[in-house]
């Protein structure tokens, strides 16, 4: 039995095969083409015909793609949505989307905010409204919208009245329509919690036709025998149905795909992951196998959300990247790049762009291309290039630290070859085999997760108590997404105190982790 991984990129759309063992039977890298879907049937079509495995026995299929975040980005097949809030009085003061470009704020057909909410303790503000949301959810189905956001004051600490508007708008505008519910998807604060599940409810399109279309792209290769599952941001995978109903977390797969890819690679659990591509490079940090999640709220096309994202900075630096002499005799390398058309445009391809791959192989540090074309290159400007590129990637390095202390650091990517392994700030920095794909083997060997969080007064209910009932629902939260009940563990607990609450109240976060397949 094998797993096939995929991985869309900007540049390059990775394919790899994984047999039972996990070990790599085939590799490849396929330009991504304007039609995403024409790279990944050409990815699969390549690493077929490298492996000569039998089609039929490839049971397990992985995708991660960057479709709902260009989405969102590009303002594109976004479907329009209705906005519900659950908290009137107390959230009348700031509306839904507040804070959005007026150019996405379009996707709103209509939003209102009606009674109901909770405190901090869960206690309850105001009854839930029902009356309210019969008539704004009777509105929107004239209207023929067929998604709707709901989202609650404190929802996270009981969600009692989301679910039952859930329950509402299911009843008024039939079961296909598609409820996005907030304490599923953000976490502590309101807007950004809001903002997260609108950006949820409008991709739900996108969703039903990246997921349609892979499945269809496999099958149109013979691959008729694998369940599919996709990538998402936390390094974990999720089901296509899961993948349908929180499409934003998909979002930021990429990097995470090659975190786990390059733990698994490295056989490191703990280090700095830098990763190369064509036109950018992506530093993210390895705890426990897993990427760090960022603690602070990120900004998605101009959207603040506060959902689980990885901790993880981009830099102009690829492959790809442009080099230049200045005047004044200073050498800048990006942000622009060749991207895909590196075989192209590169001088060692016979090229007439100067790139960062050029710098490498003129340098002796790549076997790219042809080394004669490059040989005019004089060696202290080249010199001078690459410490201009060393300098940026340990900035990056520096950046994502917690301490002065050196860390293990990791190479992947398809342009990790332009980078030397003696890098400031670093223990020590390895460039695995088949580190050009680890984007598509963190894909292919990725676990399942669930994640479970809320605030809890200690005063009321006590510690051990309350981490033990958290890893219980993380557990559930894991098994809900696809993971084999057997096989799922605790990979991160916290809980953290909330001085500015009365009493001893504390965020109580736990994430749970188990395999897809017994037999894999």
């Amino acid at each position: 039995m094998y797993k096939l991984g995929i991985d869309v990129g900007g540049t390059n759309t990775d394919a790899v095969l994984i047999d039972e063992n996990l070990n790599i039977v085939a590799d490849i890298k396929h330009p991504t083409s304007g039609d995403v879907y024409d790279g990944i049937l050409g990815a699969v079509r390549a690493v077929l015909e490298q492996s000569g495995v039998d089609r039929t026995q490839i049971h397990q299929a992985m995708l991660g793609t960057t479709q709902c975040t260009n989405a969102i980005v590009e303002r594109k097949h976004l479907a329009p949505i209705g906005i519900l809030r659950i908290g009137a009085p107390a959230t009348t003061g700031i509306l839904p989307m507040v804070d959005w470009a007026e150019d996405i704020q379009r996707i709103a057909v209509g939003s209102t905010v009606i009674g109901g909410g909770f405190e901090y303790d869960g206690k309850e503000l105001a009854p839930l409204d029902e009356a309210a949301a019969k008539t704004f959810y009777l509105d929107m189905k004239a209207k023929g919208v067929k998604s709707i956001a709901i989202s609650c004051v404190f929802s996270t600490v009981r969600n009692d009245h989301e679910l039952r508007a859930a329950e509402l708008c299911k009843e008024v505008m039939g079961e296909d329509v598609h409820v996005s519910v907030s304490s599923e998807i953000g976490s502590m604060g309101l807007v950004e919690r809001e903002n997260a599940t609108i950006l949820n409810a409008a991709l739900h399109l996108v969703a039903e036709r990246f997921t349609e279309g892979f499945a269809k792209s496999l099958a149109e290769r013979g691959i008729t025998e694998a369940d599919v599952y996709l990538s998402q941001n936390d390094g974990t995978l999720m089901t296509i149905d899961h993948a349908r109903r929180y499409p934003i977390l998909t979002i930021a797969c990429g990097p995470t795909n090659s975190i786990r890819g390059a733990s698994y690679l490295s056989r490191m659990d703990d280090a700095i992951v830098i990763d190369v591509g064509g036109t950018t490079t992506d530093l993210g940090v390895l705890q426990a196998g897993f990427p760090r999640e960022s603690g602070v709220a990120v900004t998605i096309g101009g959207v603040r959300t506060n959902f689980r994202m990885p901790d993880v900075i981009s830099i102009g630096l690829g492959g790809g990247s442009i080099v230049r002499e200045h005047e004044d005799g200073t050498v800048t390398v990006g942000p622009d790049s060749v991207g895909y058309e590196i075989t192209k445009k590169a001088l060692v391809f016979g090229g007439d762009t100067l790139t960062a791959t050029d710098i490498a192989v003129r340098l002796g540090m790549a076997e790219v291309g042809d080394a004669s074309k490059v040989a005019h290159i004089d060696e202290e400007f080249a010199k001078k290039a690459m410490a201009v590129m060393r300098e940026m990637v340990e900035e990056g390095i520096d950046m994502m630290k917690v301490s002065n202390d050196d860390i293990d650091a990791i190479l992947v990517g398809g342009g990790c070859i332009i980078l030397p392994t003696d890098l400031a700030g670093t223990a020590t920095c390895v460039k695995p085999e088949f580190s050009g794909c680890a984007n598509a083997i963190g894909s292919a060997i990725s676990k399942v997760s669930g994640t479970y969080e809320a605030l809890v007064d200690y005063d009321e209910t006590p510690r051990d108590q309350a981490l033990e009932a958290a890893r219980a629902a993380a557990i559930e939260a894991a098994v809900e997404a696809g993971a084999v009940r057997e096989t799922v563990e605790i990979i991160d607990s916290e809980d953290v105190p909330l001085q500015y609450y009365p009493g001893h109240t504390n965020r109580v976060k736990v994430k749970a982790a188990g395999d897809l397949s017994a037999a894999l």
